[in-house]
């Protein structure tokens, strides 16, 4: 909705006493050196050129310059008026200084150039980063530059002592002067909030401070741990291959010893049966001894000796028969107590041997248990300390915008609203702030450019003037039409300091407008020469081509923001609170 009230605008031109009486001056010089009637033919001598003036008061800081195209001539002024006049040469023909709103971007005391043979431009103050600026040059009495405004030597020098960065610089084509303004839709600062700003400022950038040491406290903690868990893997791989052989080897060793028991078995069983066998043998030669000696003792008593001889000899052959057979079983039984023997000891060594893995085989999976535990602890330790740089560089760049934020509300705002592209852009000092739409009353009905600049503060709030550059609806008129959105005053209201601004133009942001500009408005019904003829240094082309302010296109002005809105589907400007 529209948020003023109809009002009246105070208007009244910044003139001090001088200026009357220099207009006085000038106006009876006129009448007395009017020709008479009968001298009407003769040609009147040439105007004398403009000379340099200083106001008759005490100067303040330098707020604006306004370059006339049309007179060839500066006027600087401060709160109060204008404080210096001089001459300038603007661009030649083809070469034209473009028309518009621009700031002091850059200062440089001995400047040469890089496009012209190095030539010398002292005390140079740049408006355009394609090479547009204002310096000490020859003045040859009418336009003779390649773009630039040149100044009087001297001019030139006691100007650049006095600007500073962020000075507004108004190119016409006229000879526009800044009137008194007011209006309800204007900023409205607050002074509690004004009076709070700067310790607020002060609390949060300490704040700031430690988190950004916390945020480095803890990446490099993050980092010492990470670097701890680096060995981890390759020794747990280590250890968990060392254990797995020694697992193979207790595998091993149980095979071993399975087969010195199996052959164990199988020889004792041997054994047994050789030692049956030697047993029953045995048994057999001791009866057989006894038969035999019986009958021996029987024959001993016979009649017939040999007949007794004879009945004997078979039982002789087969005792003889019995102990041979004996005494192979006896050597078959004392090989197998070799053979058990033998076994026995295989299987003793076996069983050594697996006890031996198996001890060694524990150790190591012990071990590997317990560095796997302890690399997952690191693990887990490494994974927390990340966790808390994230959350502290989280914290670190959350509290860096907001006293950033909060730095930048002690700057001047400044306000762009373009009826070209209907939106609202908001940025303090040249760092980019949001837009977002605006409504403008008969968007097909041309507004003119305006530029409406704070440059006091009263008891009330802020003291405006106003200069008008280009054709369409007065100042205030102007104004009238525009609902600002209310959370783009809540915001940027409270704070609004001198030298903040609002920019009210038909054009839209020109190309030049990027992340080292406050906002930049060229005239496109005057000519450019003198700025079409230059291209956006290598750097702004790097930086706008894909970093992080790649939604200045250099190409057509009119679709700068909205091929970054139609990629993003959102607004181009980064999101700042202010």
């Amino acid at each position: 909705m529209t948020n003023r009230l109809q009002s009246t605008v105070a208007i009244r031109r910044w003139a001090a006493p001088a200026i009357v009486t220099f207009a006085v001056t000038a106006a009876l010089t006129a009448l007395t050196a009017a020709p008479p009637a009968n001298a009407a033919a003769k040609q009147a001598p040439p105007a004398a050129p403009p000379t340099q003036e200083t106001a008759p008061r005490e100067a303040g800081e330098p707020i604006m310059a306004i370059v006339s195209i049309k007179s060839q001539h500066v006027t600087i002024y401060d709160a109060e008026g204008w404080i210096l006049r001089a001459p300038v040469s603007t661009g030649t023909t083809g070469r034209e200084t473009p028309a518009g709103v621009f700031t002091v971007v850059e200062k440089d005391k001995d400047h040469h150039s890089n496009l012209y043979d190095d030539a010398s431009m002292p005390n140079m103050q740049r408006i355009t980063w394609s090479g547009i600026a204002m310096h000490g040059g020859p003045l040859p009495g009418h336009p003779a530059s390649h773009g630039c405004v040149r100044l009087p030597y001297g001019f030139a020098e006691n100007l650049f002592d006095k600007t500073r960065l962020g000075m507004r610089v108004i190119i016409a084509p006229n000879d526009p002067e800044p009137v008194e303004f007011s209006d309800p839709a204007l900023f409205v600062p607050n002074a509690a909030a004004i009076a709070a700003a700067p310790g607020r400022a002060e609390t949060l950038a300490a704040e700031a401070a430690e988190a950004a040491k916390t945020a480095d406290e803890a990446k490099k903690a993050a980092a010492a741990a990470t670097r701890a868990t680096a060995p981890l893997a390759a020794s747990l791989r280590k250890l968990e291959w060392t254990k797995t052989r020694a697992a193979a080897e207790l595998a091993v060793a149980e095979r071993v010893l399975a087969a010195a028991r199996a052959n164990q078995a199988k020889i004792e069983d041997r054994r047994q049966k050789a030692a049956a066998k030697a047993a029953e043998l045995a048994a057999r030669l001791d009866t057989a001894k006894a038969d035999l000696t019986s009958k021996l003792d029987a024959d001993a008593t016979a009649q017939d000796p040999a007949a007794a001889a004879r009945a004997a000899a078979p039982l002789t052959a087969a005792l003889h028969k019995l102990e041979l057979v004996k005494a192979r079983a006896d050597a078959e039984l004392a090989a197998a107590d070799k053979l058990v023997a033998a076994a026995n000891a295989n299987q003793a060594k076996a069983e050594d041997l697996r006890q031996k893995a198996a001890a060694k085989a524990t150790e190591l999976s012990t071990q590997f248990d317990t560095a796997k535990a302890d690399a997952k602890a690191k693990t887990d330790a490494a994974a927390a300390a990340q966790n808390a740089a994230k959350a502290a560089e989280a914290k670190r760049a959350e509290t860096a915008k907001v006293a950033h934020d909060a730095k930048l509300a002690l700057e001047p705002v400044s306000i762009f609203i373009s009826r070209k592209t209907q939106r609202i852009y908001v940025r303090r000092g040249i760092e980019p702030g949001y837009d977002v739409p605006v409504t403008i009353r008969n968007p097909d009905q041309p507004l003119g450019t305006h530029i409406i600049t704070a440059v006091a503060r009263t008891d009330g709030g802020l003291r405006w003037t106003a200069v008008t550059i280009d054709n369409g609806d007065e100042a205030k008129a102007a104004l009238d039409r525009i609902t600002f959105p209310k959370d783009v005053l809540d915001r940027i209201g409270p704070t609004a300091s001198p030298r903040s601004s609002i920019v009210i133009s038909d054009e839209p942001l020109n190309r030049e407008t990027n992340y080292r500009t406050e906002f930049v408005v060229v005239l496109n019904n005057q000519p450019q020469g003198g700025l079409a003829m230059r291209r956006p240094s290598d750097d702004l082309r790097r930086q706008d081509s894909g970093g992080f302010f790649g939604f200045l296109q250099w190409g057509n002005s009119d679709s700068q923001y909205a091929s970054a809105r139609q990629r993003s589907g959102q607004s181009n400007y980064y999101q700042r609170s202010w």
